[in-house]
């Protein structure tokens, strides 16, 4: 029988937050699956604790069960999301949870996967194990929002990435762009990098820059690298919108072997690209974006961290296919002969202008990070 949210106790939350806690400690390496804690109590103490940490690997409730061993029968399981009950790479949790004789699950929120979509907390409870759902369910909703968005929408999670100065420039007249922004700044870039699923750039900034848009290791947080050897971070995919087949294999986008997609409107060949190097063709349309993040999301990408100029931010924009503005501001004036932010050529009122929520402002060195989510 589920139990209402307000029924939760004081210790319920702590244990349920320690879970949350776990459960970001994947958060850099579970993509496409989600990252999910689980903590067992006896008699108010832990007795077993785990979170997954990679497609493949055990889940967090195997994990928990685990270091709990024969104690765990009669114990209170604390996991983030609801324990799948299919079988995948890894058997069903909900089973697991049901052999080693758990007596309550409490869930923070149901798993929005049709394939499980609330038949993980049924069969417990068809099993004789009582079942509570919704317990800091807004903090588990923010740890897994590309999956979640991805379950539900069938697209992932988008985040646009702006850098700018404090009059709105993005570069020089000349282009000249590096570096508005500081050394912490590109610092905290790397970490929604190593977050992402995949980084979605042009075939323009490939051309200029000749980035390898990957996560680079020695500008994460040293507390980052101590957690997650170079060999278990998950390096995101790239994806990089080539209409006019200018990306050649000599770029360095091809020295990481991580997956590249190269997009466009026609066939393209492939000759002389790497293994993990693949074209997607897209039908140019005026649904040719959420085209690409339907495509985006069968190929299992929960978050799609976007680095790009002012056509792409204002296509995207304008289609109100962003889930979250990410703005860097630098205290530095660039003039009113430097480039935009953002381009909105089909804006003409200004009752018409998106309308954004600031979630957050947090100073980064010396620059300022605002957060927003569209305003509805």
């Amino acid at each position: 029988m589920q139990q209402n949210a307000q029924q939760f106790t004081q210790q319920d939350q702590q244990f349920m937050q320690m879970a949350l806690d776990l459960a970001s400690q994947g958060r850099f390496t579970t993509t496409p699956n989600p990252s999910v804690g689980c903590v067992l109590v006896k008699d108010g103490k832990v007795i077993g604790k785990g979170f997954h940490l990679k497609a493949g690997q055990p889940h967090a409730e195997v994990m928990a069960l685990r270091e709990a061993g024969e104690n765990a029968r009669g114990a209170t399981a604390y996991v983030t999301l609801e324990p799948c009950s299919h079988f995948g790479r890894t058997p069903p949790c909900a089973k697991g949870l049901i052999e080693a004789g758990v007596a309550k699950v409490i869930a923070a929120m149901t798993d929005p996967n049709p394939q499980v979509a609330g038949r993980g907390l049924k069969i417990l409870e068809q099993a004789g194990v009582q079942t509570a759902v919704g317990l800091l369910a807004e903090k588990a909703e923010l740890l897994n929002q590309g999956f979640l968005k991805r379950m539900r929408s069938n697209r992932p999670f988008v985040q646009l990435k702006m850098a700018m100065s404090i009059d709105g420039r993005t570069a020089m007249a000349s282009g000249e762009s590096k570096w508005i922004t500081g050394e912490q700044a590109r610092q905290d870039v790397q970490q929604y990098r190593a977050a992402a699923s995949a980084i979605l750039s042009t075939s323009q900034t490939v051309l200029m820059d000749n980035p390898m848009l990957n996560v680079r290791w020695e500008q994460l947080p040293l507390s980052v690298q101590q957690q997650y050897p170079d060999t278990e971070l998950c390096q995101p995919g790239r994806i990089i919108l080539d209409s006019q087949h200018r990306v050649t294999p000599e770029y360095q986008l091809f020295q990481q072997p991580t997956p590249v997609w190269l997009v466009s409107s026609g066939a393209r060949d492939m000759q002389g690209f790497p293994d993990f190097c693949q074209a997607i063709q897209i039908e140019k349309s005026a649904d040719f974006f959420t085209a690409l993040l339907t495509e985006l999301a069968e190929r299992q990408i929960n978050s799609l961290w976007i680095e790009a100029g002012a056509q792409l931010a204002g296509a995207l924009i304008e289609a109100k296919l962003v889930d979250e503005l990410i703005v860097y501001i630098a205290p530095k004036l660039l003039g009113d002969a430097g480039k935009g932010l953002c381009h909105l050529p089909h804006l003409h009122k200004l009752a018409d202008a998106p309308l954004w929520q600031l979630q957050s402002a947090t100073p980064v060195g010396e620059d300022l990070k605002l957060i927003y989510q569209p305003k509805n």
